[in-house]
């Protein structure tokens, strides 16, 4: 893909005063307005992941307020409140975050054993950017005292994060997964479109130039000998330059294709990429698992584009899948 990812799906970074993490949803903004708006549907996401939130209560107006309780994996309880302080429909939260007890009451952070100095009352800014059937979310969370504490709510987030993706993307929508931590990327997305023609548009060099890659760029495949321990090489240009990528085949059947992938503009950094096609009911789940050489590789490439240029590559092969579907009832 291009050289870009957020994107990843997620990227996040910290400066003395806040926390601030940055997601795309392969979803409508108006979808995660929502997801934030409607405590039936924030209680299906909020909290890191194995907590559970039994209990939402919100009064979304400037200075209405909100109730929340986390139940985390233990059994124990863990309550939240604030006021919103600012809401600019579809764009815009802002709303203090404090500790509470189950009435609502303000209490210090050392009533849940947290450590460090934690201020009675926080900040967090939520915006919220469309990207056509997509949406830009930036978190910033301040107050939260550095170090551990800080590196632990941005776990918390994150996770929380991946839920709301789960909770929010149809089966049929491109998911990407890149856990904190991890020198992996996990792409799935369902196409409704049988494992033989999926398989023709990776396998045809004729089919590969009209889905690989973002719309602005052209495609050219320079070589594409698939088969095992065959070569591959692709050039992409658009009106900033030109982009080259390459790689060997270790395995390439219907069922499971093996390669690498190195950019030519960053050499000696090659990841090794697993497609596995598995088809039911006329429909096919691609998951593609792309494995770094280090941690710091994978980000690299996630705060490069990665997740851009992945949704719409995913988009345009689902479009090309159309199209052969219908030259193939034709034939």
């Amino acid at each position: 893909m291009s050289k870009k990812g957020d994107t990843f799906m997620a990227t996040s970074r910290k400066n003395r005063d806040a926390l601030i993490i940055t997601r795309i949803f392969d979803a409508p903004r108006g979808m995660i307005w929502k997801a934030w708006s409607d405590p039936e549907l924030l209680k299906r996401w909020w909290g890191p992941k194995n907590f559970t939130t039994p209990f939402s209560k919100i009064d979304f107006h400037v200075e209405g307020k909100y109730l929340s309780c986390m139940r985390g994996p233990d059994g124990r309880d863990y309550w939240s409140t604030g006021i919103y302080r600012e809401i600019v429909p579809m764009e815009r939260i802002v709303y203090t975050d404090s500790f509470a007890d189950k009435n609502g009451n303000v209490v210090p952070a050392s009533e849940y054993d947290m450590s460090g100095d934690w201020p009675l009352e926080l900040l967090v800014t939520l915006t919220m950017e469309e990207q056509g059937q997509r949406t830009k979310m930036t978190l910033t969370h301040e107050g939260i005292p550095a170090g551990m504490m800080r590196e632990m709510a941005e776990v918390g987030w994150s996770e929380s994060f991946d839920k709301l993706g789960d909770s929010i993307v149809p089966g049929d929508r491109t998911r990407i997964i890149a856990e904190r931590g991890k020198q992996e990327v996990v792409i799935t997305r369902t196409f409704n479109a049988p494992r033989d023609l999926v398989f023709k548009a990776y396998a045809d060099p004729n089919l590969m130039p009209h889905w690989w890659g973002p719309r602005r760029f052209t495609t050219v495949i320079d070589k594409m000998d698939a088969k095992q321990g065959g070569l591959w090489r692709y050039v992409q240009r658009d009106a900033s330059g030109t982009y080259a990528f390459h790689g060997v085949y270790h395995e390439f059947s219907p069922e499971r294709i093996v390669k690498t992938f190195e950019f030519e503009g960053m050499p000696g950094h090659i990841s090794l990429e697993t497609s596995t096609l598995n088809e039911q009911g006329g429909k096919t789940e691609v998951t593609t698992k792309s494995v770094f050489q280090s941690v710091m590789d994978r980000d690299a490439m996630l705060k490069s584009g990665m997740e851009e240029g992945v949704f719409e590559a995913m988009d345009r092969l689902a479009e090309l899948l159309g199209r052969l579907k219908i030259a193939k009832k034709a034939a």
